[in-house]
């Protein structure tokens, strides 16, 4: 796992070079032609189409590749760990800005109830009832199996400013290594995307179009007698102080949220700037994303013959 720290104050973002722009920076090579104009060379070469991003049955794939291989290797180790699933409860979502399914919050509310199903997959979770099961010395010498013991040899800064870091060794990065091919590569390009999407999400609420739109969803909200500034805090009620309200008035709550949120306006509105605000930091930050595609791509094969084999 990848740890944080702070460096320094919150770092603005660089300028966005439009990637169109950057397409069409090829240099002309060449003379005169008959009418005066410069004659671009024959041998200028087309500019490489970006890897296309990899699908989410090819991410399964990589999610189980790589957890085979961390089984593998903590068996050399002499530890004993199961996989783990990739959605270990397939009925949970998440709603960033509103929730905006009128039959998901007929049915769950606002996920209280599969928030303490999660939990207790947690604290059911056969690896930690397995490190729970061996003494205090023996677990952490699981932990450094599994981690590596320079928990920071490899560090990166993200966009907003914060500096992230993790071990280059250890089962987990061993794994990464082997289906990746460059642990270092791969940090700093997953590190930098995944951390985009908290980014993206602040720009939006921040957005003036946004925080007018949820006005709009508030007063709907107020007139079927429900009574929130912002579906942050309708959420918070039912997620942050479980078992004060009954179920059936979280799905009413949620079902309100959920309708007033397509009828305002505001589910509409927060998938367009996210949409905006989500290609414009991709453009700004397309070299990460294009070398998390490329080796993801490049993986795919190691990771069929890594589960074929398994």
């Amino acid at each position: 796992m990848a740890r944080l720290r702070r460096r320094g104050r919150r770092a603005r973002p660089a300028p966005a070079v439009p990637l169109l722009l950057a397409l069409a920076a090829v240099t002309l090579i060449g003379g005169c032609s008959a009418d005066g104009g410069v004659e671009a060379s024959r041998d200028v070469p087309a500019p490489v189409a970006a890897p296309a991003p990899v699908s989410n049955a090819e991410r399964s794939l990589l999610h189980d590749a790589e957890q085979t291989l961390i089984r593998h290797c903590m068996s050399r180790h002499g530890f004993t760990v199961r996989k783990a699933p990739e959605h270990p409860l397939p009925g949970q979502r998440d709603f960033p800005y509103v929730v905006d399914d009128v039959a998901w919050a007929r049915e769950h509310g606002y996920g209280s109830e599969l928030e303490r199903r999660a939990r207790t997959l947690r604290d059911t979770d056969p690896n930690r009832r397995y490190a729970r099961s061996l003494g205090a010395e023996r677990r952490a010498e699981a932990m450094d199996a599994l981690h590596g013991r320079q928990r920071n040899a490899l560090t990166v800064t993200l966009p907003s400013g914060a500096e992230v870091g993790r071990s280059d060794e250890g089962c987990t990065a061993r794994a990464e290594k082997e289906l990746y091919a460059d642990l270092a590569a791969w940090f700093r390009a997953e590190a930098v995307t995944q951390a985009l999407s908290g980014l993206r999400r602040s720009q939006v609420i921040a957005d003036p179009a946004y925080t007018g739109a949820v006005r709009v969803w508030s007063a709907c909200m107020n007139r079927r007698g429900v009574h929130h500034p912002d579906p942050a805090a309708a959420r918070a009620r039912f997620l942050d102080t479980p078992g004060k309200a009954t179920p059936t008035e979280e799905r009413r709550t949620a079902v309100a949220e959920a309708q007033c949120a397509l009828s305002s306006g505001l589910s509409d509105t927060a998938g367009r700037l996210s949409s905006r605000y989500g290609d414009a930091l991709k453009a700004e930050h397309h070299s990460a994303f294009r070398e998390r595609d490329r080796l993801q791509r490049a993986a795919l094969p190691r990771a069929r013959a890594i589960v074929g084999n398994d």
